[in-house]
């Protein structure tokens, strides 16, 4: 990754490039020269190809997602690493900040989608939904909500559309001001709601919701506002009496809480029976739970492919040192099971809003904007998704194109 001032020109001759700052699985260069020129750093970040990076709303962190299955997040003023997330098995391929900065969302080729907090630097949830590789993950500011009462519920009839979308529109700007009122002691308990969304090469769109119960899993409310998704799998035995569930020493850690943004029913007793859509969920947690990360060896000879093949014709005596990052790394075949990459059963599994299948290949882009969704698949098609309310303006503005998309 390198880094470019506009103001600045290209040398004509090829640059060279001295070590500014290495930490753990990261190195720095800055390019040897008398005169200030392009390009002023180079960063080389883990090993493999560097899938996509983005900057944190304020433009002062920098998060990235590589081919070895790292989430790396830089303040990128001092080049510090300010924490890191292992996938949960290969490579990370998008990811996307929170329009308050404060959670981070990553997708990849183990096929879910990963909440990772920035103030804790720790998974905090786990997205299931898709049954490929997710291509991009995307936040939608406009139905990011941050409330003092009751969530608002974006339905309605058309006359009420345009000012949920002005509500929706002062709502996303003022998200991390009014986030920071939980922090106060004098002020109401508030009603969070992020909403994101994924697309992947299963030709699938997943919307999201991020809400308090999976968030602030301390709160009192939301231990009952939570359900299991591994009740088969972690159920007690019959005869057992009670809610509760121990975790002594050696025995199974406590089952996953469940967001409440999709219907279910509260947790009963121990003699009621759990539901169809539990098991199917189970079942698909225990295979994840199966995985492993034999695929690091076949990767393995493959580590020094093509990174920087782009600028690699720029210095014919640059030495293959300045491509390698310190040998103290972390081994990620001993990361499962830690904070660094918890255990399916560890952290909360979040199942979709709404799962529909909007293409015949890959899709590839995925764009919220204030009247409609836009995404994009390999097919050469670029789709707009019209938002609830909106469809019938959308069609009359649009009476002689094809017809419009679904109501996500």
């Amino acid at each position: 990754m390198y880094l470019y001032n506009v103001e600045h020109t290209c040398g004509t001759t090829a640059p060279h490039y001295q070590l500014l700052k290495q930490g753990e699985s990261f190195a720095v260069h800055t390019c040897k020269s008398k005169s200030t020129r392009n390009p002023l750093l180079k960063w080389t970040v883990g090993e493999g190809a560097l899938n996509e990076f983005a900057f944190s709303p304020d433009g002062k962190f920098l998060a990235c997602v590589s081919q070895d299955g790292f989430l790396r997040v830089f303040n990128f003023d001092s080049v510090e690493l300010h924490g890191t997330m292992k996938s949960y098995f290969g490579g990370l391929l998008c990811v996307c900040w929170s329009p308050d900065g404060k959670y981070i969302v990553t997708g990849g080729e183990d096929d879910l989608v990963t909440v990772w907090s920035f103030v804790d630097c720790r998974v905090i949830a786990r997205g299931h939904g898709h049954k490929s590789w997710v291509s991009v993950v995307a936040f939608d500011p406009y139905t990011t909500s941050v409330e003092e009462s009751d969530p608002m519920e974006f339905s309605g009839s058309d006359e009420d559309f345009q000012d949920l979308l002005h509500f929706g529109r002062d709502r996303a700007n003022s998200t991390q001001s009014r986030l920071s009122k939980r922090n106060s002691a004098e002020s109401r308990p508030v009603s969070v709601t992020y909403r994101f969304g994924s697309v992947g090469q299963d030709t699938q769109l997943c919307l999201w919701d991020l809400t308090e119960d999976i968030l602030f899993p301390h709160q009192p409310l939301s231990r009952a506002r939570t359900h299991t998704n591994v009740m088969n799998a972690t159920s007690p035995p019959a005869g057992s009496t009670g809610n509760s569930v121990t975790t002594p020493g050696n025995s199974a850690p406590p089952p996953l809480p469940r967001s409440n943004s999709l219907p279910h029913s509260t947790v009963s007793s121990a003699g009621s029976k759990s539901s169809v859509a539990d098991g199917a969920v189970a079942s698909g947690v225990s295979k994840f739970a199966t995985l492993s990360l034999h695929d690091r060896k076949d990767r393995h000879h493959e580590k020094d492919h093509k990174r920087n093949h782009s600028m690699g014709h720029i210095s014919s005596k640059s030495s293959d040192k300045l491509n390698l990052v310190t040998k103290t790394k972390t081994d990620p075949a001993k990361t499962l099971g830690t904070p660094l990459c918890p255990r399916m059963e560890d952290v909360p599994l979040l199942e979709p809003l709404i799962c529909k299948k909007i293409a015949h290949e890959r899709l590839t882009v995925l764009i919220f904007l204030e009247d409609c969704i836009v995404t994009a698949c390999q097919e050469g098609f670029i789709c707009t998704w019209g938002r609830p309310g909106k469809v019938g303006l959308l069609s009359s503005q649009n009476q002689a194109s094809s017809p419009g998309g679904t109501v996500v």
